[in-house]
């Protein structure tokens, strides 16, 4: 009996290796696109174990490493890396509580630390396709363990020196567990060319409907956004028309509260954000001086100076010492901003690797520079001017305790109250003494401290510590 077309048909896709029409098709494809799922996971696991492998190391912080990592892997699309990165960033928040689920395991820790995180970002259910038998058990395991029974430091994944000073403040546990949280995009607008309404309105169309832009309690100018929408490649950022910026960090500028024609320093001006929205403020007039110790740092704010139309902004980088173009500027400027290196404690959300990269004795000398700073930007402020004091810790030796041995050296100046200077550009924020303070579980901002000091016009001289402390 010859055979007909079908049954030819049949056996050339057998030798082929494809399968039947019909149902049998779709279950071979079904079992591709479930084969091709558990490859990606595989592969996802692996990357995200790599990273963290250098990450740990803690010789470069953490989003440094990984930008690193995804220039030598050109390859990867946009959702290849931010699945990498959320991983990433989520075993960081959690190191403390992942390494103690990890102690039951067995094999490679990073490799298991790699599993915890993506199972918290993707989800376990992707995860489990792609792990052995063992695997999956003791994943099912680790996922059923109560944080709450777990002590303090290990639930929210804090060393313990940083639990000890954290658990002291008020509602300390709803601010460990706001720093664990992700944080929204905060941006601004630049009043010196929009107004916020304006773009609100543009950021109500269709194409920005995932962003769910809101304006910001606080900040008469900061604009929230959800999720990571490309800025670098809206009209808006490449006019000069927003940038990116916190909205805590946005409020110091409101301190400064800068007027046209003055002189006014950003002592530790970084990539410029602050010092950018001073000048608008400013309407770009008067003299406004960006410092840094850190060439690189300012170069990093040239494309935004560009972009703002500022044209009164000078960059100025400085020693760490007794810099001659700082003594030129002495007892001139009506207003100083130092923005103080810090221990970042605040910046938690953003940056959860310092809370591993920070110490007691790294604290310690931070608090030896915040103070030598401090002396010398004073230096600069005329009688009857402002020096605003700010940081990113939410640690009281770098705040409140700094500005009181400062003013303690220096009966020079005396504390302002910050709330109510904020009073006349931003509604609904009250403090409870004369500081600025905030948390990111009470104003869902980054953690700042600010503190407004003002030169007396009576006296002429500020103590010179350093001269004083060698005589």
């Amino acid at each position: 009996m010859s055979r007909t077309t079908t049954d030819k048909g049949r056996d050339r896709r057998r030798l082929a290796g494809k399968p039947a029409p019909g149902k049998s098709m779709r279950r071979t494809g079904a079992a591709d696109a479930g084969a091709e799922r558990r490859d990606i996971v595989a592969v996802r696991i692996e990357q995200v174990r790599e990273v963290l492998g250098e990450v740990l190391q803690w010789s470069l912080p953490a989003d440094a490493v990984l930008s690193r990592w995804l220039r030598q892997n050109p390859k990867l699309g946009s959702r290849d890396r931010s699945e990498v990165a959320d991983a990433v960033f989520d075993v960081l928040r959690h190191l403390r509580r992942y390494r103690h689920y990890a102690q039951s395991g067995s094999g490679p820790a990073a490799r298991r630390l790699a599993v915890l995180g993506l199972a918290s970002t993707l989800g376990a259910e992707r995860l489990m396709q792609s792990l052995g038998d063992a695997e999956q058990g003791w994943l099912s395991h680790v996922l059923a363990i109560r944080p709450d029974t777990l002590p303090r430091g290990v639930r929210y994944s804090l060393p313990d020196w940083l639990d000890e000073k954290l658990g002291g403040m008020a509602d300390a546990e709803a601010l460990m567990e706001a720093l664990n949280q992700n944080a929204p995009l905060d941006i601004r607008v630049n009043p010196l060319k929009t107004s916020r309404d304006e773009v609100l309105g543009q950021l109500q169309e269709d194409a920005y409907a995932a962003c769910a832009a809101q304006a910001t309690p606080y900040s008469p100018w900061g604009i929230r956004l959800q999720g990571r929408p490309p800025l670098n490649r809206w009209k808006l950022f490449e006019k000069g028309e927003i940038e990116v910026q916190d909205e805590g960090s946005q409020l110091l500028a409101a301190l400064v509260a800068p007027k046209r024609g003055e002189m006014i320093i950003d002592y530790c001006a970084g990539a410029g954000g602050k010092t950018l929205l001073i000048g608008a403020l400013m309407r770009s007039t008067g003299r406004l001086y960006a410092f840094d110790v850190s060439a690189p740092r300012l170069a990093r704010a040239k494309p935004r100076l560009a972009r703002s139309g500022l044209s009164n902004v000078v960059p100025v980088v400085i020693s760490t010492g007794n810099d001659t173009r700082v003594g030129r500027l002495r007892g001139k400027a009506h207003r100083v901003l130092v923005d103080a290196p810090c221990s970042g404690i605040g910046t938690l959300r953003r940056n959860p690797d310092l809370k591993w990269r920070q110490h007691p004795e790294s604290v310690g000398e931070l608090l030896k520079t915040q103070a030598q700073i401090l002396r010398q930007a004073a230096r600069c402020v005329k009688p009857g001017g402002r020096l605003v004091y700010a940081t990113c810790s939410l640690l009281p030796e770098e705040n409140e305790q700094q500005v009181m041995r400062f003013l303690e050296e220096n009966p020079a100046f005396r504390l302002r109250n910050a709330g109510e200077i904020l009073a006349d550009r931003c509604q609904g924020l009250a403090m409870e003494d004369d500081f600025l303070r905030l948390r990111p579980d009470a104003h869902g901002t980054d953690g700042f401290f600010a503190a407004v000091l003002e030169r007396t016009q009576e006296s002429t001289q500020v103590v010179d510590f350093e001269e004083k402390t060698t005589n």
